[in-house]
C-alpha cells in the first residue's frame, strides 16, 4: 500500500489565508483517505491503524475532586414506605407451625407481595328475548362498550402492548395464543388500525389547543418509511403535549399545513404578499397576486388552478406563492404569531418567530476536525466561552435582569466575532453569528427553551418503532401510528396512566376528562 505523503512544513511568516486554508483541506481529506484505508482493511480481514487514546492520568486528580463525599446520598435514593399505598386484594393468615401450650396471641406481623394474573376472561352475554303479544320480538341489547367478539379490556392490552411495549404483531399474536387467546394475526391488525375515530378526534384537539395555550413550540422530524416509500413524520410539542404527523414531504409547505391543525386555507392578505416579499419574489408574479380578484381559497386544487390561471408556472415562484398563501391562512384563523418555533436549524421550520436550539449551534464548531496543536486549543477556547455563554443564558431565563441581557449580548458578540488561528472556526463563528436574533431570543422571551431535546427525546420514539416494526404498510396503520403516540406521549407529560387511559376510552367510562381540557387545566394550575 502507498504511504501517504508527509506535507511539507510551511514557515509561519510564508502562511497566507489562502495556504492555510488549503492545508486544512489537505488535512481534513487525509483523515478521509485513512478512514477509507481502515474500512478496506476491515473487508479484507486485516486490522485497521489502531486508535491510541491519550492517557487519562492527568485527568485522575480532577476525578477524585469532583467525587462526592461517601455520606453523601443518591437522589432519590431516601427510605419509603414501600407498600403503605397499595391495594390488598387477597389477605392469608398463616400460623406458626407449633404454638407452645399458654403462648398468648399478639397480633400479626405483616408481610406484603406484589403479583399479577394474566388470564383469559370471557364473558357469554346471554340477551333475552321475548315475544310481545302482537307477536313480535324484543330482546336485550349488548352494553355499548362491546364492539365485536373482542372484551374492550383485551383490546386496550393489545393496544398498551403495541404501542407502549412495541411488542410486534407476530410476537404479540403468539403471546395471545399461548394464554389462550382464540385470536388471529388479521383481528389483531383490525384491532390496532380500525374504528378509531374517537381517537383521532382527541389527537387532533390535541394540537389545536397546544398552538392556542402554548408559548412556545419545539419541533423535529425523522424517516418514517410508508408502503415501501421514504416518508417523514414531523413532531411538534413542548412540556404540555407531542403531536405526530407523517406525511410523504418535510418541506415548509408540509410544516405550515400541520400548523394549520386542519384548516389549510390558502389567503392572500397582508401577512402572505409581506412574506413573499421577504422571500424575494419577482415584481411580475408579485402583481398577478395582488390584482386578482380572488383571495380566499379553501382546498390545494383551488389554489393551483389560481396560480395556472395568473400564469405563475415557475416553480420556485410557486413554492414562495404557495408558502405566504399558507402563512396568510393561519394567521387569518388565529394562529398567534408570536408563537416562538424552536427548531434545530431545519430550513422548513424557520418561519415567523424562529429559536434555534444551542446544542446544535455547539455541535458546528464541535465537528470541526483539528490538525496542529494551536488548532485544538483554538477551537477548545471558543468551546469553552460558548458553553460559559450557555450556562449564563440559563441562570439569565431564571431571573431576567435588563444589565444581564446587555452583558450576554455583548459576550454573544465577541465570541462570534473572534478571529482565531483556524480559518475553518472563523467561518463556523461568521456563519453561528449570522442566527444571533434565533440564538438570542431567550433575552427577549425568558420562556423559550434554549435546547430541542424535548423534540429530540419525544421523536426518538420513531427511530426506535423503525428498529423494531420498520415502515407502516396502510393508510390507517400510519394513522393510528401517529395517533397513539401522540396520545401516549401527551398521557405522560400530563401524568395520565396510558394503560387506565386506553382501558377508559375503551369501556366507554370517560372518567379521564379530555387530554385538551387537562392541558388547559396545566397551564392555568397554580406553579
Amino acid at each position: 500500500m502507498l504511504k501517504t505523503p508527509r506535507i511539507p512544513d510551511i514557515p509561519e511568516q510564508e502562511r497566507t489565508p489562502v495556504v492555510a486554508q488549503l492545508l486544512e483541506i489537505i488535512h481534513y481529506q487525509m483523515e478521509i483517505i485513512q478512514g477509507m484505508r481502515d474500512e478496506i482493511a476491515v473487508l479484507k480481514g486485516n486490522k485497521p491503524k489502531p486508535m491510541i487514546k491519550p492517557s487519562g492520568m492527568e485527568d485522575g486528580d480532577k476525578k477524585d475532586r469532583d467525587k462526592k463525599p461517601s455520606d453523601e446520598k443518591r437522589p432519590g435514593s431516601e427510605k419509603r414506605e414501600k407498600t403503605g399505598e397499595l391495594k390488598i386484594d387477597k389477605t392469608v393468615s398463616i400460623p406458626p407451625k407449633d404454638i407452645p401450650e399458654g403462648s398468648v396471641f399478639k397480633g400479626y406481623k405483616e408481610f406484603v407481595t406484589q403479583g399479577i394474573i394474566i388470564q383469559p376472561h370471557n364473558i357469554l352475554y346471554l340477551l333475552e328475548r321475548w315475544k310481545t303479544p302482537d307477536g313480535s320480538y324484543v330482546e336485550g341489547e349488548l352494553p355499548p362498550q362491546v364492539k365485536g367478539h373482542f372484551d374492550p379490556s383485551l383490546i386496550a392490552y393489545i393496544q398498551y402492548q403495541y404501542f407502549q411495549c412495541h411488542v410486534t404483531q407476530p410476537l404479540l399474536l403468539e403471546q395471545l395464543r399461548e394464554l389462550e387467546i382464540d385470536i388471529s394475526s388479521g383481528q389483531i391488525s383490525r384491532i390496532l388500525i380500525e374504528g378509531h375515530d374517537d381517537f383521532h378526534g382527541e389527537k387532533n384537539e390535541i394540537l389545536s389547543t397546544g398552538l392556542q395555550i402554548s408559548s412556545y413550540i419545539n419541533v423535529d422530524d425523522t424517516g418514517a418509511r410508508h408502503k415501501g416509500n421514504n416518508g417523514f413524520c414531523t413532531h411538534i410539542g413542548n412540556n404540555l403535549f407531542a403531536w405526530f404527523g407523517s406525511t410523504e414531504s418535510k418541506s415548509r409547505i408540509n410544516f405550515l399545513k400541520l400548523l394549520g391543525a386542519g384548516k389549510n386555507e390558502y389567503r392572500l392578505n397582508a401577512d402572505a404578499i409581506d412574506y413573499m416579499k421577504s422571500q424575494k419574489l419577482p415584481i411580475t408574479p408579485l402583481q398577478l397576486l395582488n390584482q386578482g380578484n380572488k383571495k380566499i381559497f379553501f382546498s390545494e386544487d383551488e389554489w393551483r388552478n389560481n396560480l395556472e390561471i395568473l400564469g405563475i408556472i415557475n416553480s420556485l415562484h410557486i413554492r414562495i406563492a404557495t408558502e405566504g398563501a399558507l402563512i396568510g391562512g393561519i394567521l387569518e384563523n388565529g394562529f398567534n404569531p408570536d408563537l416562538a418555533i424552536m427548531s434545530d436549524d431545519a430550513g422548513q421550520f424557520n418561519i415567523l418567530l424562529h429559536a434555534l436550539c444551542w446544542v446544535h449551534a455547539e455541535r458546528t464548531i464541535h465537528k470541526i476536525v483539528t490538525f496542529t496543536d494551536d488548532q485544538r486549543a483554538a477551537v477548545e477556547s471558543i468551546r469553552g466561552k460558548i458553553w460559559n455563554l450557555y450556562y449564563d443564558l440559563k441562570s439569565y431565563k431564571e431571573n431576567p435582569k435588563i444589565e444581564s441581557k446587555t452583558d450576554l449580548e455583548k459576550r454573544f458578540d465577541d465570541i462570534f466575532q473572534e478571529k482565531t488561528c483556524f480559518i475553518t472556526l472563523n467561518l463556523a463563528l461568521k456563519r453561528l453569528y449570522k442566527n444571533k436574533p434565533e440564538l438570542l431570543l431567550v433575552l427577549e422571551r425568558p420562556d423559550v427553551p434554549l435546547h430541542n431535546n424535548a423534540s429530540e427525546s419525544d421523536i426518538r420514539e420513531y427511530a426506535k418503532r423503525r428498529k423494531v416494526s420498520g415502515g407502516t404498510k396502510s393508510d390507517d396503520g400510519r394513522k393510528s401510528r401517529d395517533t397513539f403516540t401522540s396520545i401516549k406521549k401527551t398521557c405522560r407529560k400530563l401524568g395520565v396512566s396510558f394503560w387506565k387511559y386506553l382501558n377508559d376510552r375503551n369501556f366507554k367510562r370517560y372518567s379521564i376528562p379530555r387530554l385538551s381540557i387537562l392541558m388547559k387545566e396545566k397551564t392555568t394550575a397554580p406553579p
